[in-house]
């Protein structure tokens, strides 16, 4: 029996809400979409730095990435990937070194022979653990200790964890670092033992042009420039939406993809243990700078850093990755830092952030000059990716909430992957039986 159909509101235009929206329609219901920006993409939107448009953070396509890879091609978009053998290096010591083949990994340096055979053991034996469930009860650091011994934990993993979560790193589960491990493992099972990198030539601004045209097309009703303010039962018994101002929607079912705390605040009509359980997930967000270079800097497309000085996370190249025509014959560069929504970071102002940045790279390329640096751009995302604690899917709240017909489902969601197009793609597929 076909259900009858409903009409849906969908908070949030990223790829979650997109994907959402695609399949609710296609089962023939009515689909409103509210977006708080000028476009749809979330964390996967464009913007022009100097004279190029690209993305606003870095992103990458896998060969494993068989979900989003699935909707490229249902957009008519799969001819238009490239793909690249990309290569991968630390900084450590003040000194650049290749990781990028077995050969490199046996000479590199800062490792004697023993911790080189214990860093690897660890990357194997994660890549064969398949349940993830009992490492959600163990301390990351812990367990890297325990499988890599203290010198490796020291001079590779406690400055990677650092680098991407800060001081949280205490309080975070191996199933972090095993999931981290698993999706670059499963890009070289896919690929020839060699990392293959792929893209959309015109980078996630051709893929989210094409995305919305294929919405409109299906007949789903897209609003742009509509913050969302409050959601809550309507009179009638249908779900109310307050956005735009005092525009009032009515709608049979709500999904509100924003971040949970987000979230939350959306909704003051939520149970007490529902609201706890919301605000109680840790985030960990991103300041992101653009640089556009006149020249490369590596040969690497990621740079892992292990220097305490060093300001920023890893240096991405994506010219390393991307055909340099794609960005006007120039090299462009992202400099992340991850950090929690309270860090101080977020407030700095970007003339300050950016003399920063810059005098670290300058002091990594002493080659380097300003002149060499024909612009720099700066993101701010204080909820990103959700911290994966101790026994943090136990602690997850439902996705259908006490309101009827509202429903949150974010990227905390993803409790056994890391935060990338890929699973946004995959937990939007998997959480349409439980809407339905």
């Amino acid at each position: 029996m076909t259900p009858k159909p409903q009409s849906w509101g969908i908070v949030g235009g990223g790829f979650l809400g997109m994907t959402l929206a695609l399949r609710l329609r296609a089962q023939g219901h009515t689909v409103t979409l509210l977006e708080a920006g000028e476009r749809l993409g979330g964390l996967a939107t464009p913007w022009t730095i100097g004279d190029i448009t690209w993305d606003r953070h870095y992103h990458v396509i896998l060969l494993s990435d068989s979900h989003l890879r699935a909707l490229l091609a249902e957009l008519g978009l799969a001819e238009e990937l490239r793909w690249s053998v990309t290569r991968t290096g630390f900084y450590t010591d003040g000194q650049y070194y290749s990781m990028s083949s077995p050969l490199e990994f046996l000479r590199f340096p800062p490792l004697n022979l023993i911790e080189k055979f214990r860093l690897g053991l660890t990357i194997l034996y994660a890549s064969r653990v398949r349940d993830w469930k009992p490492l959600e009860r163990v301390r990351v650091a812990e367990w890297l200790e325990r499988l890599s011994g203290p010198g490796t934990t020291r001079k590779i993993w406690l400055p990677l964890l650092r680098a991407k979560l800060g001081d949280s790193y205490t309080r975070t589960s191996a199933a972090f670092i095993w999931t981290t491990i698993n999706r670059m493992y499963a890009a070289r099972r896919s690929g020839l033992k060699q990392e293959m990198f792929g893209y959309v030539q015109g980078g996630y601004a051709r893929i989210l042009d094409r995305f919305a045209e294929r919405l409109r097309e299906r007949g789903v009703k897209v609003i742009l420039k509509a913050p969302t303010h409050r959601v809550g039962a309507a009179p009638t018994g249908a779900v109310e939406v307050i956005h735009s101002g005092d525009c009032r929607d009515v709608f049979d079912r709500v999904v509100i993809t924003a971040p949970a705390v987000v979230a939350a605040r959306l909704c003051p009509e939520l149970s007490a243990d529902e609201t706890l359980r919301l605000q109680a997930i840790e985030y960990v967000g991103i300041v992101c700078a653009s640089v556009l270079l006149r020249r490369p800097l590596t040969p690497y497309y990621v740079t892992n850093i292990t220097e305490p000085w060093v300001p920023f996370t890893a240096v991405i190249e994506m010219s390393a990755l991307v055909d340099p025509a794609q960005l006007g014959g120039h090299a462009l560069v992202y400099l992340p830092k991850y950090a929690s929504p309270g860090d101080p970071i977020f407030a700095r102002p970007d003339a300050e952030i950016e003399t920063e940045f810059l005098g670290a790279l300058y002091r990594m390329h002493p080659s380097l000059t300003p002149a060499d640096v024909l612009a720099f751009k700066i993101s701010r995302v204080p909820h990103v990716f959700a911290l994966p604690t101790l026994g943090y899917s136990d602690a997850l709240p439902p996705t259908t909430m006490s309101i009827p017909g509202v429903h949150i489902i974010n990227s905390a969601h993803i409790v056994n992957g890391t935060l990338n197009v890929n699973e946004t793609v995959q937990l939007a597929e998997r959480m349409m039986a439980t809407l339905l």
